[in-house]
């Protein structure tokens, strides 16, 4: 923990563990969250990819310009700081984010927008 509350700005942060581990540490994805512009769980960062919910950026000095990215769709969106959540579980997710959307919002799914409950979800 203090070594996450210590870091810097970053690209992404990996963090390995089973579902119970992630869950009791979620302090530590929490701080994560803040520090850098894409965090993976259990998986390993890939190359750039234009898409929709690709991120690239981050607190300084992982970019000069952490209110924004500069791959993806969002890249237009200078005025705020994306965050990807790689393969978390849904009810560690915001509750915007999570798979079953039970709060009704319109969200972007694969360049569609849509309201409806991502399938496969976990």
């Amino acid at each position: 923990m203090e070594a996450a509350t210590n870091l810097d700005g970053h690209l992404t942060a990996t963090v390995h563990g089973t579902d119970a581990d992630l869950e009791e540490y979620q302090d530590l994805l929490q701080i994560l969250e803040r520090k850098v512009g894409r965090v993976v769980i259990n998986g390993y960062p890939t190359g750039v990819e234009v898409g929709h919910a690709m991120v690239h950026g981050g607190p300084y000095p992982a970019t000069t310009a952490s209110q924004s990215t500069s791959v993806g769709t969002n890249a237009i969106k200078r005025f705020a700081r994306p965050l990807c959540y790689q393969d978390y579980l849904s009810s560690m997710l915001p509750e915007n984010l999570r798979n079953e959307n039970e709060l009704g919002l319109m969200r972007m799914v694969n360049g569609e927008l849509t309201r409806k409950p991502l399938v496969n979800a976990k």
